[in-house]
């Protein structure tokens, strides 16, 4: 396996964009909110969807267009994942987006390199199996923060959220035919559910992966490659 120059070149920019956005960006966005009144835990749950779309979701995109093999986007979301672990080692958490309770920013590295990979693997080579699992855990579910928080000014769940998780996964998923919308309804459905400590960064791509793959092995009539 040989990986050229450019792909490690974007890796590396893809890699500062992130580090930027989580330590500086989403900073600023933070003092603005709080300027303008709004509650800490509020702010920092806009941040957290911020992230979701501008690290997870944009880079995601990305990647089918620019690299060859899955190692490289595989290694920067496990570096990723240790970043933002070590904060909470050592209770010197980034509180404009981080909060002592949980560590589901980890698990949402993780699993982003974990499904990208998985699903070049075994589509040989078909970016899309892992991309779009991840593409409804990044847009997806932020896209339900954000109507939560809106509604609620809380994290909470609620089917609201769902409903417009639904009408953003379900088109997404048809990149790759009916089984992709059918995987985008159902982890809308999945997302609104939690058995701590499992979250939904990982039954939401776990469950839409498993559903693409299943539909690769029995029903391919329902995918669009």
């Amino acid at each position: 396996m040989q990986l050229s120059m450019f792909e490690i070149m974007v890796t590396m920019i893809l890699f500062i964009w992130v580090v930027f956005l989580v330590t500086f960006l989403t900073k600023k966005t933070y003092e603005y909110m709080r300027r303008r009144g709004l509650p800490e835990n509020v702010a920092v749950y806009y941040n957290r969807k911020i992230i979701h779309i501008l690290a997870g979701g944009l880079v995601g995109v990305v990647i089918p267009y620019v690299f060859t093999t899955p190692l490289l986007p595989l290694v920067m979301a496990l570096l990723l994942g240790v970043f933002t672990y070590i904060p909470h080692k050592t209770g010197k958490l980034m509180y404009w987006f981080q909060v002592e309770k949980n560590m589901y920013e980890v698990s949402f590295c993780i699993m982003w390199g974990v499904i990208i990979a998985l699903g070049w693997v075994v589509s040989n080579g078909n970016y899309w199996f892992g991309i779009l699992p991840v593409l409804f855990m990044s847009v997806g579910d932020a896209v339900t923060g954000l109507v939560r928080n809106t509604l609620f000014k809380k994290r909470t769940k609620s089917w609201w959220g769902n409903l417009a998780m639904a009408a953003v996964s379900m088109p997404m998923g048809a990149v790759l035919g009916l089984a992709g919308v059918a995987a985008g309804a159902i982890a809308s459905f999945i997302e609104h559910f939690e058995y701590h400590p499992i979250d939904d960064n990982i039954t939401v791509p776990l469950t839409s992966f498993t559903i693409l793959i299943l539909a690769m092995l029995y029903a391919p009539s329902l995918l669009t490659f």
